[in-house]
């Protein structure tokens, strides 16, 4: 068996991390852990978290060694993995991402456009911190996992900097998942035609034990598919794939917009949900997982991240999608580009699998995607106005010059308490 490792999670006071003790309980055959330390800055979050996390490795019989801790060194401190899942403003940084946009014209949303423009200014310093330490405290061979979005761009800053770094996102994993179901195949017999950027992929094929099984899928489950990813049925057939759900911002721009100005945002959802469960973790009974967390979103991320940590440990070199330097994977983009993908992962890394070309309606986009987002890690990292400036303005959601101006001025402005950088721009 594997040597026992320290997995690290920071962010460890989220309402998420249930969902990854689970996935760690159910898979410790795979990923042997010796010690889990719950970092949070969040003292009381995190106290909650780890009284849950105690009550449910207690019920599973785990006797490895809980360390809960505000202390980000002592949590690092000699980890083998070091999981991130943050949120640099909390959920009210995440409402005002949400509904700042929306008086401009634009969507709002915390990953994509300028919503997720203004989550990247603020989690890419903080990430490129941690990684630092990682780099000091941890163990020699130690990966920083990163689960914090914007995924994609994130771990772009972190690949630009040579950390040791993966970035994961459930999108993969839940169409693996789903796809196995309809086929009534075992997951691991499903391997994605898995292509693009974080929150900007395409499902192109399924293979099932070599043999392409996308076209049945598509035949078969059509209109199930399209309600599940938001998009006209039309447009699956029209492109012969599965896009993800983070297609509709970019080909229902405007329908999209409408819905948002009508409706309350995900935000306000989300925090309700986690007032009702951190109720719930309180309870000195529960020692499981609440079936409200499934509300929360992130299905199959404790899957997703412990798959990946096992896969690196053990030098499987199975296939996983995850988001790492395009290295020829995708033609037309450099190779220091991260990009999302079906990857190989064993001991050395997770090695991308070679895609073919794009059509040029999707290698457009994901081209003028990618432009944004190394824009956007200058600029974040830059702490430059005009850098910022001009990430906005190549950002297809937002792209207006007389739009994106003033946008920025005010996004700074909500967001200076989180931007030191950008205090002298």
């Amino acid at each position: 068996m594997a040597r026992g490792v320290k997995v690290c999670v920071i962010g460890g006071g989220s309402s998420y991390t249930p969902e990854l003790v689970e996935g760690l309980l159910k898979h410790r055959d795979r990923l042997p852990i010796d010690v889990l330390s719950l970092h949070d800055l969040d003292e009381e979050r995190v106290g909650v978290i780890g009284g849950l996390a105690q009550r449910m490795m207690a019920a599973q019989d785990w006797d490895g060694e809980l360390a809960v801790t505000t202390s980000r060194q002592a949590a690092i401190d000699g980890a083998s993995f070091v999981v991130v899942q943050l949120r640099v403003g909390g959920q009210a940084a995440r409402q005002r991402d949400e509904t700042l946009p929306l008086p401009y014209g634009c969507i709002g949303q915390e990953t994509t456009g300028a919503g997720g423009f203004a989550k990247a200014l603020r989690t890419v310093p903080v990430l490129l911190d941690i990684a630092e330490e990682v780099e000091r405290e941890a163990a020699d061979d130690a990966w920083l996992v990163d689960f914090t979005n914007p995924v994609g761009i994130v771990t772009q800053a972190l690949s630009d900097h040579g950390h040791r770094a993966v970035g994961l996102c459930n999108v993969g994993i839940g169409f693996q998942r789903q796809f196995a179901e309809q086929l009534g195949v075992e997951p691991s017999r499903v391997r994605l035609g898995h292509v693009g950027l974080n929150h900007l992929s395409w499902e192109r094929a399924v293979f099932v034990d070599g043999q392409d099984r996308l076209p049945d899928i598509l035949e078969k489950s059509l209109d199930e598919l399209s309600e599940e990813v938001g998009l006209p049925s039309a447009v699956l057939q029209h492109s012969r794939t599965v896009p993800s759900y983070y297609l509709r911002y970019y080909y229902l721009t405007r329908a999209v917009l409408e819905e948002q100005l009508q409706g309350p945002t995900r935000a306000e959802e989300v925090i309700d949900i986690e007032r009702r469960l951190f109720e719930m973790y309180r309870d000195p009974a529960l020692d499981h997982k609440p079936e409200l967390l499934g509300q929360r979103g992130g299905a199959y991320y404790s899957e997703a991240a412990t798959e990946l940590m096992a896969s690196l440990l053990a030098d499987t070199g199975d296939v996983q999608v995850v988001d790492v330097r395009n290295d020829g994977a995708i033609p037309g983009l450099p190779d220091d580009a991260v990009v999302e993908v079906s990857c190989t992962v064993d001991a050395q890394g997770a090695h991308p699998l070679p895609c073919e070309p794009l059509p040029p309606e999707m290698l457009g986009l994901v081209q003028h995607i990618k432009a944004y987002e190394l824009l956007t890690v200058r600029a974040a990292e830059s702490g430059s106005r005009s850098a910022a400036l001009s990430a906005l303005m190549a950002n297809p959601l937002v792209a207006d010059f007389a739009v994106a101006e003033p946008m920025l001025a005010e996004i700074l402005q909500t967001n200076r308490s989180y931007l030191p950088r950008f205090t002298n721009s």
